[in-house]
C-alpha cells in the first residue's frame, strides 16, 4: 500500500460564476428573450442584462447574439447552458437533501431538564414553542443535572436544563434565570418560632433532609457550606424535590429547596421559610448544549423561549 499522502483537491477556477448567473442563463435559454427572463427571475433588466456580460467577461467567451428580435445562444452559449443545466439540477438535489435533514432535524426534539427546571419552567416554555412548531414532537428525560450532562455528552438529548454550579464538562452553556435556595421547616418544629435567623454553622451542624448527590441543588448547598464545617451526615437524602417537601412538610425535619418549587407550600403554611444570615444560597439556572454546537432549529426556539421575566430572584 502506497504511504503517500493523498493528493487535496483542486480548487474552483475564479472563471466558474455563480448559481444565480447560470439560472439567468438557463432563462435566457427557455424565453429566448433577456427581458422576459428578467421578469421571471424578479430582477430589471439591466440588471440581467449586466450579470450576463459580466458572466462572458468571466468565461472569456459570447454567450448571447442580441438583436431587436430578442438574444439567441451562440455555440458557446449552447455548451455553457448544457452544463449550467446540469450544475443547477446538482444544485436543487442538493437544497432538496439539505432540506430533508432540517425537515428531520425540527420534526423532534428532546429535552433534558433537572427537577426543578422541568416541573416550574419548562411546561410555559413547552407551550410555546407548541404554538410556532405544532408537528415538532418534544421529549422530556427529567434527572439530576449529571444526568443532564451525561444526556447531552452521549448524545441522548439535543438541549439540556441544570441547576449547577457551573457549565458541565464538554458543554456550552447560558444563564437562563435565577434561583433562591431557601430553608423550610414544618410549622411545628422549633425553628420556625426562632427570631433570630439561622447562622451558617448552626445550618451545617444541623442533620437535613436533602437532594442526592449530582443534584444542582445539593451541589449549591456543599459549595455554600464547605468553608463552615461542611453539611452533616443528611437526615434523609431523596431523589425528588416533591418526595423532600413531603418529607419536612410532615415534619422529619428542615430541608434546603428551590425557592421556584415551594410557592405553594409557603402560601398554605404547610412549610415556613427560615431566614439564614451569612451565607449566599442564590444559583444561576442554565440552558446546555454539547460544546461547539450552538442549538438550532426547535432546540434554538425552545432555546429563544426562556426569558427571565416572572422568574424569582431574577436580575
Amino acid at each position: 500500500m502506497s504511504s503517500e499522502p493523498p493528493v487535496p483537491p483542486t480548487p474552483l477556477s475564479h472563471r466558474v460564476p455563480d448559481l444565480g448567473a447560470l439560472e439567468l442563463l438557463l432563462a435566457v435559454a427557455r424565453h429566448g428573450s433577456l427581458g422576459r427572463a428578467a421578469k421571471d427571475l424578479g430582477i430589471t433588466q439591466p440588471a440581467a442584462s449586466s450579470r450576463i456580460r459580466s458572466m462572458e467577461r468571466q468565461l472569456g467567451v459570447a454567450l448571447l447574439d442580441r438583436s431587436p428580435r430578442g438574444s439567441r445562444l451562440t455555440g458557446a452559449g449552447a455548451l455553457v447552458t448544457d452544463w449550467a443545466r446540469r450544475v443547477v439540477e446538482a444544485a436543487e438535489a442538493f437544497d432538496a437533501g439539505a432540506q430533508a435533514l432540517r425537515d428531520r432535524r425540527d420534526s423532534r426534539l428532546r429535552v433534558a431538564a433537572s427537577m426543578t427546571i422541568a416541573e416550574y419552567l419548562l411546561p410555559g416554555w413547552l407551550i410555546a414553542l407548541r404554538t410556532d412548531r405544532p408537528d415538532t414532537a418534544v421529549s422530556l428525560h427529567v434527572g439530576n443535572s449529571a444526568d443532564v450532562a451525561r444526556r447531552l455528552v452521549t448524545g441522548e438529548a439535543d438541549l439540556g436544563f441544570v441547576e449547577g454550579l457551573s457549565i458541565p464538562e464538554g458543554l456550552d452553556g447560558t444563564v437562563i434565570a435565577h434561583d433562591r435556595l431557601v430553608v423550610v421547616v414544618a410549622p411545628a418544629h422549633p425553628w420556625a418560632r426562632r427570631r433570630t435567623p439561622l447562622l451558617p454553622d448552626e445550618l451545617a451542624a444541623t442533620p437535613l433532609i436533602l437532594r442526592e448527590h449530582g443534584s444542582g441543588t445539593r451541589q449549591v448547598l456543599d459549595a455554600a457550606l464547605a468553608v463552615h464545617g461542611g453539611l452533616a451526615q443528611p437526615l434523609l437524602e431523596l431523589s425528588s424535590t416533591t418526595a423532600v417537601k413531603g418529607a419536612a412538610a410532615s415534619g422529619a425535619g428542615p430541608c434546603v429547596l428551590s425557592e421556584l418549587a415551594l410557592g405553594e407550600e409557603l402560601s398554605a403554611r404547610r412549610l415556613v421559610k427560615i431566614p439564614v444570615a451569612g451565607v449566599r444560597l442564590r444559583r444561576q439556572l442554565r440552558a446546555v448544549w454539547p460544546a461547539g454546537h450552538r442549538p438550532t432549529g426547535p432546540a434554538r426556539d425552545l432555546l429563544s423561549r426562556t426569558g427571565r421575566s416572572g422568574v424569582p430572584g431574577a436580575p
